[in-house]
Order: structure tokens, then sequence, then C-alpha cells
């Protein structure tokens, strides 16, 4: 959403009922939610999907967006929870129902983006870090994922700038062994 402006306006109007406002602020909004899905999950076809489903939530619940804070710092909080919602589920549907991969699906190593692979060990350090200190999550993924400014992460996690630097110091050194070891 290169101009914030119009996209603000538009998720004003939206949140108080305009139809027209809410198709177009959903069309806008489009190619950055895939974007930043993009982030979260290798697979384009997972990140098309997470999308999908964030702007469905956007459309369900703008009327509840109360403007305290930016639409876009709302929005990559809903990015976000989708993301990491679509990854639990493409998880617990391969544990659940292992497929066997004919040869000509299995991945080669040297074409394989080590990007990607690098989001699927966030992801996880994501899930381990909720497991185990999960008021740690939210400053993590706000200011390095969603690339908030350090202002706009406290804000949307209800938190004062100087809790958000420090858990967000702590969620830093407790997931980088981990990102590390993989």
């Amino acid at each position: 959403m290169q101009d914030e402006a119009p996209a603000e306006d538009l998720a004003r109007r939206a949140a108080a009922g305009d139809g027209a406002a809410l198709d177009r602020l959903l069309g806008e909004i489009r190619p950055e939610v895939v974007r930043r899905c993009g982030r979260f999950l290798p697979c384009r076809e997972d990140a098309e999907e997470a999308a999908q489903d964030v702007l469905l939530q956007v459309a369900r619940h703008l009327p509840a967006f109360e403007g305290r804070s930016r639409f876009g710092t709302w929005l990559y909080t809903v990015v976000a929870n989708c993301c990491r919602q679509k990854y639990r589920e493409l998880k617990r549907r391969a544990a659940e129902q292992p497929a066997a991969l004919r040869p000509e699906q299995a991945v080669d190593p040297r074409t394989t983006s080590v990007i990607a692979g690098s989001r699927v060990d966030l992801l996880e350090a994501l899930e381990r870090l909720e497991r185990e200190h999960p008021h740690l999550v939210a400053p993590l993924v706000y200011r390095d994922v969603c690339q908030l400014d350090y202002a706009e992460a406290a804000e949307r996690a209800g938190i004062p700038l100087g809790t958000l630097k420090s858990r967000l110091h702590e969620a830093r050194r407790r997931v980088r062994p981990w990102l590390s070891a993989s």
C-alpha cells in the first residue's frame, strides 16, 4: 500500500458501512496482502490462500475496526494472525495425512530457496516461542515480520514502548539459536 491515505480513507468509509468503499479497499490491498503473506509462507499457493483468508477477515471485521491505530497497522496484524493460522492448519493436515510424494513432486534441494526454508524455520520458531513464552510473540511478529516501526508495534501489542523493546530483545535472543540450529 504505497499510498496509505486512500486506503485509510477507504477503510474508514467501509467500516461505516460503505459497500463500494469496501470492494475498492479489498482490491487495492490484495497485492500487498499477498506479498506480506509470502513473507510467512514459502509456498505461493499457501500464501495466496492465506491472503484470501485475510481479505475475508477484513471484510467481516472491518466494521469493528475502531480507528485507534492506522488501518495498515490493523491489517498487518490480521495478515500475521491468518498466516500463522494457515501454517498451523498445514502442519496439522500434513501430520494427519502424510502424502507420499511422486518422484516428479520431490523438491530438488539445489533449486529450493534458502529464503523459503528460513521462513519455515521462522514459523517453527514462532510456534515454539508461542508455546514457551507467548508474551514474546507479538513484539517479534509486529516488529520483525510485519516491519512496523517500534511505536506502531507497541501500540498494536498494547504495551508501552520500553516493554516492547525489552520483549523484542528477549524474543530475538530466544529465537536466534533455534533459527541457526536448523
